[in-house]
């Protein structure tokens, strides 16, 4: 039974062998052979020999293994039949292929016969296909000449060509539009890079250029680039805002823009060209073509009339092959910045001329470039010596060998130390004191352009007024050390400043603590054991440390030792307090004390008098300096300043001009007292005269909010008068009336003529004068606030008066209290009135 079963077995592997490859049975079936005849009958042989072997149950299994092995065989044969027909088929596909395949190779030879890179895109397939010879675009590296490497085209390309060769791929794959460009890859190979789209497509082919091609592209490339700028050149000229213009050899005009064709004033390029329309006058035309007959190009600057309006133009041309061309820019704003900068430097000048002090500038090369007028008087030199632009050396040369400089023992290194100002950045001042006397200031200041700009002053009386000064205060001192009345002086903050040994005695103080300059509180504790009245006290001290109303005050003290002092207090014009104290007590010396008390007090105010005219008029030369030279500091050709350093700057100008005003409304106050005020006479016309004096307080108008109104009687026109003192007067009053006004009140100024009279008056709604007061507001240094935004120093309505009188009018003053104030003056048109009052 195991050896049929093994036999089946064999047989069925046969079977399924054969049906697997079908070649023995399709043998079978065509071929009559004998070998497989027999091969057949074998197996047959031997499967009936089996089956007789085998008993009943053993012939069912048999009987399914012939039905198995006679489907096989009908399944072989039938498959080879299907692989026959299907070997014929292969057959001719394989021929077609390698037809194809030879064409394919033809072609690819012929397409890279040279070498190229090829890069294509299916439809709707972003990955692309590249082949040929990649190392046209980057090394043979294999990863490095990956699609994502080539397809950087930053990688092998410059960027500006990375970018062009990105937005043409771009556009042929999105639109399909083709390109053709010329490129140069990174290492400065030349290739030609074509895009277009074929059969749904888009297909990029890069090859080298070189030779012929290379240079037809070269060729190309510089033909459009001409062409390019060729016409970029042409828009420029069609727009350029300034006439274009070109000429043949004849002189016909070929050529002309816009703005030629406007400023000719022609209706087209075409008719300015067929008119022969000409921008330039008969004259200029021909100095151009004399000058482009002997150079190449010709440069002037003509008038010319454009659009009837006479204009200043920049002439260029050039002599070209085939004629000329030119062009015509408007230089008329040029001109007037020209024009205003010599007219400003000459302005300059002159402001120079007009200094007191000297100036020289000296150039980078330490030459003279200007002087003015101050400057070669106070050196006494030569004028044409000065025009000829000597050096600083020189210079200094023949001053000293005139003994004009200071002696010095070493000339030589004092002459290198000065000259070391060309080479600082900051200014230097400098002293001298010359063989003939005199004391000269020297600021050496570096200019920014190169060179110094030298300043000097002749100080000689500045010094000799200062030494006076000195010799004044210590006469002052010694005057009142030998005063037997008690004097103290408290300066504006409150503290001893200056006293005498009276005081001291008086008060049974110790000098010693008084040199400390104590406050008035301490010196009010130190006196209480003696004297110790909190009304008092408190009077005096507000007398002292008040800011406003600075009033005199006079007191009696009767102290606790039963003595009696006379207390007065004497506001100062800087702000200081002086006390004087004087014992009464001594019946028998009332009459005395009040002799020397009276002549105390005239000789005071006499020494008030020269003190304030002394003191006045020696700040008036130190003040005009520190202005000058606070505004030659703001001067943006000084140098540039830090925001703090113009900060402090704008206080010490604003501090020192009305330091100055102030010093100046005192010097003409005590001018006029001293009887040697002049009016300089003439026609003032009252229009100008209040606008003049208006125009001094718009500031504060514009700040208070208030509103000037002006009412002048159409009748009158002008008078005889000194307008300088006029609107002096004037400002004044407008100033006092601001000042006293409320916010958003209304000042009113007004002029009219009565019989042989010019009537001014200035009213406002301010709070009043007190009747106590009204005799007062004329005096010195007589200002009362009243709870008004008014400060000063209660000089401007003295001025008033003084002025007003001096023409032979009168002043006239009209308040109640809450109702405000008018101001009235009279000035009369009679000029013999001007002259009684002078006299």
């Amino acid at each position: 039974m195991s050896g049929v079963v093994a036999a089946m077995r064999r047989t069925l592997l046969s079977c399924t062998s054969l049906a697997r490859n079908g070649l023995i049975v399709l043998a079978m079936a065509s071929s009559a052979a004998p070998e497989p005849a027999f091969a057949g009958d074998s197996l047959l042989s031997q499967v009936v020999s089996a089956w007789f072997d085998l008993n009943h149950q053993e012939f069912a299994v048999l009987t399914t293994a012939l039905s198995l092995v006679g489907f096989s065989v009908v399944a072989a044969i039938l498959l080879m039949r299907t692989r026959v027909r299907a070997t014929q088929t292969e057959v001719r596909l394989r021929s077609d292929i390698a037809e194809l395949q030879v064409q394919a190779d033809r072609l690819r030879t012929l397409l890279f016969a040279e070498p190229q890179v090829l890069i294509s895109w299916a439809a709707g397939d972003n990955r692309p296909q590249i082949s040929g010879d990649t190392s046209l675009l980057i090394s043979q590296d294999a990863q490095q000449n990956s699609p994502q490497r080539i397809l950087a085209f930053g990688t092998w390309l410059p960027p500006e060509p990375a970018l062009q060769m990105d937005h043409a791929v771009d556009a042929l794959r999105e639109a399909g539009e083709g390109f053709l460009l010329n490129l140069s890859t990174s290492n400065g190979r030349a290739i030609e890079a074509m895009g277009r789209a074929i059969g749904g497509q888009a297909i990029i082919r890069i090859r080298e250029l070189g030779g012929l091609r290379r240079e037809l592209a070269e060729s190309n490339l510089r033909y459009r680039t001409l062409q390019e700028e060729t016409e970029l050149l042409r828009d420029f000229a069609a727009a350029a805002p300034w006439p274009i213009w070109a000429k043949s050899a004849q002189g016909d005009l070929r050529y002309a823009n816009a703005a030629y064709v406007r400023a000719t004033e022609g209706t087209s390029v075409a008719d300015a060209i067929h008119r022969n329309l000409e921008l330039l006058e008969n004259d200029q035309r021909a100095e151009m073509s004399r000058a482009l007959n002997d150079n190449t190009s010709f440069s002037a600057r003509f008038p010319i009339v454009v659009g009837g309006e006479r204009r200043i133009y920049d002439i260029r041309a050039l002599k070209l092959g085939g004629g000329s061309a030119g062009i015509a820019i408007d230089a008329s704003e040029a001109t007037a910045l020209r024009a205003a900068l010599e007219r400003m430097a000459e302005a300059h000048r002159r402001t120079l001329d007009q200094l007191s002090s000297g100036v020289a500038v000296f150039d980078a090369q330490r030459r003279l470039a200007f002087y003015n007028e101050s400057y070669r008087r106070l050196w006494g030199l030569d004028q044409a010596f000065l025009d000829s632009n000597p050096d600083d050396s020189s210079v200094l040369d023949r001053l000293r060998a005139a003994r004009k400089l200071p002696e010095q023992p070493d000339f030589r290194a004092w002459k290198a130390k000065l000259h070391e100002a060309y080479r600082a950045v900051e200014s230097e001042t400098y002293t001298w004191f010359l063989p003939d006397g005199r004391a000269v200031t020297v600021v050496t200041t570096p200019n920014l352009e190169g060179g110094v700009t030298y300043l000097f002053d002749n100080v000689t009386e500045s010094l000799d007024l200062a030494r006076r000064l000195d010799g004044l205060a210590r006469t002052q001192r010694e005057t009142l050390d030998n005063l037997n009345e008690a004097v103290a002086v408290f300066g504006s903050n409150g503290r001893v400043q200056l006293f005498n040994p009276a005081f001291c005695k008086m008060w049974k103080l110790s000098p010693e603590a008084l040199r400390e300059q104590p406050h008035i509180e301490t010196v009010e504790s130190w006196c209480k054991p003696l004297f110790d009245n909190a009304l008092t006290w408190r009077t005096l001290r507000e007398a002292i440390t008040a800011i406003e109303s600075r009033a005199q005050v006079a007191l009696k003290l009767e102290r606790k030792d039963g003595s009696v002092l006379d207390c007065t207090t004497m506001p100062l014009p800087d702000g200081a307090t002086m006390l004087t104290f004087q014992d009464i007590s001594d019946t028998e010396n009332v009459e005395r004390a009040l002799r020397e008390r009276n002549e105390a007090l005239e000789a005071a105010d006499q020494m008030k008098v020269d003190f304030v005219h002394h003191v006045s008029y020696e700040l008036r030369a130190p003040l005009t300096t520190i202005i000058g030279f606070a505004h030659f500091l703001s001067d943006p050709s000084t140098g540039p300043l830090t925001p703090k350093q113009a900060e402090y700057l704008d206080y010490v100008t604003k501090s020192t001009n009305a330091l100055l005003a102030l010093t100046n409304n005192i010097l003409d106050l005590a001018t006029i007292d001293a009887g040697a005020m002049k009016l300089e006479l003439g026609p003032v016309n009252i229009a100008k005269a209040i606008e003049a004096a208006a125009e001094g307080i718009q500031d504060r108008l514009a700040t208070d909010r208030i509103a000037l109104k002006v009412d002048i009687d159409p009748e009158i026109d002008e008078f005889t008068g000194d307008e300088r003192r006029v609107v002096q007067v004037l400002y004044n009053l407008l100033a006092n009336a601001v000042g006293f006004s409320p916010h958003d009140a209304a000042v009113t100024i007004s002029a009219r003529r009565a019989d042989h009279r010019v009537i001014f008056t200035v009213t406002d709604s301010g709070p009043g004068i007190p009747a106590d007061v009204k005799d007062k507001v004329f005096d010195w240094f007589e200002s009362h606030t009243d709870g008004s935004r008014h400060r000063g120093a209660g000089l401007g309505l003295s001025l008033v008066r003084s002025f007003v009188e001096l023409h032979g009018g009168k002043v006239r003053v009209d308040s109640a209290v809450g109702k405000g104030t008018s101001v009235t003056c009279d000035f009369p048109i009679d000029q013999n009135a001007h002259r009684n009052a002078a006299e």
